[in-house]
């Protein structure tokens, strides 16, 4: 008796289901290499959001204040010039300022986006944000807005 995986009871499809077998079977083999791949990387990244909330917390800072407060220290040279404690405030500032201004389609609209925009820019200047470096900031801290106002919105 035959088993029912013998492929020799089907002669004329036996290739073709060889191959689609090992079609699924690729398939299969790399969908698991790929996640297992991936595994690092999501290790990874979970420590970075660990370093980063251990970070805030130890600054005082929330998660939202913490993303802007990294948008404006990312030039070392901006942190000495302004210190920690005054790009904590500007950053809490923001935050603030950013929540009450973003709309469900602020990022869709030029004059709503222009608005934040011109916001940031008097809110750095405000606090005496070094100016050579306002351009870069105001360009980090809009994309960080991107990112946190599907939570605020």
């Amino acid at each position: 008796m035959a088993k029912w995986w013998n492929t020799s009871r089907f002669p004329q499809d036996s290739g073709k289901r060889n191959e689609r077998s090992n079609v699924l079977l690729n398939v299969h083999c790399s969908a698991n290499c790929a996640e297992h791949a991936k595994q690092p990387e999501l290790i990874e990244r979970a420590k970075e959001i660990d370093a980063a909330t251990k970070r805030g917390e130890d600054l005082g800072l929330t998660d939202d204040e913490i993303a802007f407060y990294d948008a404006l220290a990312a030039n070392e040279s901006a942190v000495k010039a302004m210190g920690d404690d005054k790009l904590k405030v500007i950053a809490a500032e923001l935050i603030t300022q950013v929540r009450k201004s973003v709309t469900i389609d602020w990022i869709l609209r030029e004059g709503a986006r222009a608005k934040i925009k011109v916001m940031v820019k008097r809110i750095l200047n405000k606090y005496g944000y070094p100016p050579d470096l306002q351009e870069e900031a105001v360009k980090t801290v809009l994309q960080q807005a991107e990112l946190l106002c599907v939570e605020w919105v």
